[in-house]
């Protein structure tokens, strides 16, 4: 199969893709709802970050589901938030019968966010299965362990998918090497054979869509090889897509501003040391002056 070029990404090529305008009227409720399912009793600040995240982004409102054993801390650092307590399996994952507390949130968010910081990867996957008919008019934004399940089957709603290269080996059943080498080739197979947007990491990024479209960027900074900076990424992606923007583009904003945080705090703190927290407030003055 003939795949094509990618196209390359860059703040001038975002043009053609223009942050929703909310109007100064506009409340919370117009930019949109974000729900990030989220944390462990190991890495509960997955969820902080990718919470965080959504809400630099500029969506309006989040909701934060995550184990009960780290609800409350979660509530503690996330005044913006709700936050939901969902049962736990005895592996410190998400039950699936915890989904029955999230149905009613359905015809209300805009994205969700699940996998950042999760464990208890068998109990993951059955959680994402039955979460998935449940957001069916919104963009789930799958990272970490929940894209296990893109291993058993292709998606019927919008999804996107935030592999680096060792999850897309794992997932695709190929050497980490070739992925590396041959990014734009499997991103897009991938794509198009899970019917989802694959964002591809690395030094260089791939966004793939079911459709056959794609983009390259260059551009990113070693600091965000860095512990939490894909919960970043993936809470970015999660915050366009609650504001109103398809996969792609909410991919593709997500992209450019992670890694134009990353080289404002190069700049400043240091090419290596930046701490994955502080991407985020970065963002909202970079979306101005990339907007412009």
């Amino acid at each position: 199969m003939a795949f094509p070029r990618a196209a390359a990404l860059t703040r001038a090529s975002l043009a053609r893709w223009p942050l929703p305008d909310p109007g100064a009227d506009a409340d919370k409720e117009v930019r949109g709802r974000v729900l990030v399912i989220a944390g462990s009793s190991e890495t509960p600040g997955a969820a902080l970050l990718a919470g965080t995240a959504a809400l630099r982004a500029g969506a309006g409102k989040l909701t934060i589901a995550s184990p009960a054993c780290i609800a409350p801390g979660l509530a503690l650092a996330t005044p913006e938030s709700r936050v939901i307590a969902l049962p736990e399996t005895r592996g410190g994952g998400l039950a699936a019968r915890g989904c029955e507390a999230l149905a009613p949130l359905a015809a209300q968010v805009g994205a969700v966010v699940v996998g950042p910081g999760l464990c208890d990867e068998r109990a993951s996957v059955a959680f994402v299965r039955r979460l998935l008919p449940l957001f069916r008019a919104c963009t789930v934004v799958l990272d970490s362990i929940a894209m296990s399940v893109a291993a058993e089957e292709s998606f019927d709603q919008p999804v996107l998918l935030t592999p680096h290269a060792g999850e897309m080996a794992t997932l695709c059943a190929l050497p980490k090497s070739l992925i590396t080498k041959e990014a734009l080739h499997v991103a897009c197979e991938a794509a198009m054979r899970w019917r989802a947007c694959v964002v591809l990491k690395g030094a260089s990024t791939v966004i793939a869509t079911p459709q056959g479209r794609a983009w390259r960027f260059h551009g990113s900074t070693p600091g965000l090889a860095t512990s939490g900076s894909g919960d970043v990424l993936a809470g970015l992606m999660g915050g366009f897509a609650a504001r109103g923007m398809p996969p792609e583009q909410a991919a593709a904003w997500a992209v450019v501003a992670h890694a134009t945080a990353g080289q404002r705090l190069g700049r400043r703190v240091g090419p290596l040391g930046f701490l994955a927290r502080e991407l985020a407030g970065e963002v909202p003055g970079l979306l101005r002056q990339i907007g412009r």
